[in-house]
């Protein structure tokens, strides 16, 4: 009977979320649609001209950004360095901190998952897809992130990776659907989002984005789901190839983004807002925010990679550590190399370096101790890597300066 009672339905119509979509007729779809136009050329421009290598060990450095940030929306600041130890499975003594790494531990794998294709298909906008986000991210986080407090009892209630809510859940002033009725609200979530052309799919990614957070499907973990919900939406429709990162945009305009999706949940205003119970005007603003946020965050990170200047960056590092004795001579030659090329047989390190096999290797070595070289095997080829305590110096702006 108590389950019963904790899972009850109140019997809402599913129409309390309308309108999931901009109508044709809105004043403001044209401006939208334009922005929907250059998020896609940009987004396209930048992926092609990256080289393939090179693209693979920006997605590296992009997943703990966007781990970073997400998690930081959410109030738990942990430093990338942290993050990229925990990856090593080095974590800290204090219990708080190493809960904090575990989380971020678990994030980086759900997005790995997701940019390996997990959710391709349009899974990540079905009722299934969403609980394995959930179900993935839950089941590696440690026992004391899974429980949460309940506002008015004070109760401690257990998060179940995967499983939707059973009780009522009030976040600010918006009291979320009954736990009962999810299952229905979940079907029109889905059946409305899942069917849609490439354009409207981009431009529905931010009204999904707000639908989702107003479902509010799970006990806890609500925010992070639907972020990696919207990340996996725009790798299939954008094409990305996961090099950047909404959730940095949306982290560093906190402020505007969590008051404009809380202007979401607000009803329609009068006969000019829309046709549905919320305001069309204020999912216009969130989308229109939302699609300007995802333009700005390509335009940063094309900028950061622009060859000449990473280049210039990574070099004058490389003069430093050898000038400090910390490199051998001819690093950065190396360096430069793998920049351009992408990868590099371990045996041709002497040879692009213009040194002796034996003075070849050393460099590798040390590039290798550093980590700003990685391998797969100690035969395998040799690739450049962005590790987070070098962030500040190679990527400028990426993560905040600590």
């Amino acid at each position: 009977m108590e389950a019963d009672k904790k899972a009850a339905d109140r019997g809402e119509p599913v129409t309390l979320m309308e309108p999931l979509l901009i109508g044709d007729g809105s004043s403001h779809r044209g401006a939208i649609t334009d922005l929907a136009l250059e998020l896609t050329q940009k987004a396209a421009g930048f992926r092609r001209s990256l080289p393939p290598s090179l693209l693979a060990s920006l997605v590296d450095l992009v997943r703990a950004m966007n781990c970073y940030y997400s998690n930081l929306i959410e109030g738990h600041d942990t430093h990338p360095v942290d993050i990229e130890r925990a990856l090593k499975n080095d974590y800290s003594q204090d219990a708080r901190k190493r809960d904090l790494q575990l989380e971020a531990k678990a994030h980086i794998a759900v997005q790995k998952w997701i940019d390996g294709g997990g959710l391709k298909g349009g899974l990540a906008i079905k009722a299934e897809g969403i609980q394995e986000i959930h179900r993935r991210f839950c089941e590696l986080l440690p026992e004391d992130l899974l429980w949460v407090e309940d506002p008015v009892t004070r109760t401690k209630l257990q998060v179940v990776p995967g499983e939707w809510r059973q009780r009522d859940v009030q976040v600010g002033t918006h009291l979320a659907i009954s736990p009962g009725a999810l299952p229905r609200f979940l079907e029109r979530f889905e059946r409305v989002y899942a069917n849609l052309g490439k354009t409207e799919s981009i431009i529905s990614t931010a009204a999904a984005h707000h639908r989702l957070l107003w479902i509010h499907p799970f006990a806890d973990g609500n925010g992070r789901v639907t972020r990696l919900m919207s990340h996996a939406v725009m790798l299939e429709q954008l094409d990305t190839g996961a090099v950047w990162s909404v959730a940095r945009g949306l982290a560093r305009r906190v402020a505007d983004y969590k008051a404009l999706l809380a202007r979401c949940d607000l009803t329609r205003r009068n006969d000019l807002d829309g046709r549905g119970t919320l305001s069309e005007e204020a999912l216009v603003e969130f989308t229109r925010f939302f699609l300007q946020v995802c333009i700005d965050q390509v335009d940063f990170m094309e900028s950061l990679v622009q060859p000449d200047r990473l280049r210039a960056r990574i070099l004058m590092w490389a003069e430093e550590e050898i000038r400090l004795g910390q490199l051998p001579a001819k690093s950065g030659t190396l360096l430069e190399a793998l920049l351009y090329r992408g990868e590099l047989p371990r045996g041709d390190a002497d040879a692009i370096a213009g040194t002796s096999e034996r003075q070849g290797r050393r460099i590798v070595s040390a590039l290798l101790e550093k980590e700003v070289l990685v391998s797969k095997s100690s035969r395998a080829p040799l690739r450049l890597a962005f590790p987070a305590i070098l962030a500040s110096r190679w990527m400028p702006g990426l993560f905040p300066d600590k």
